[in-house]
């Protein structure tokens, strides 16, 4: 595993950790 596929992983975990704990805690992006 290298280059854009890593790129592209980190970004995917990034965005499913922010998508649960946005839905976990609202009250914290507002």
């Amino acid at each position: 595993m290298s280059g854009p596929y890593v790129l592209g992983a980190c970004i995917a975990a990034a965005l499913l950790v922010y998508l649960v704990a946005a839905l976990l805690k609202p009250e914290n992006f507002s």
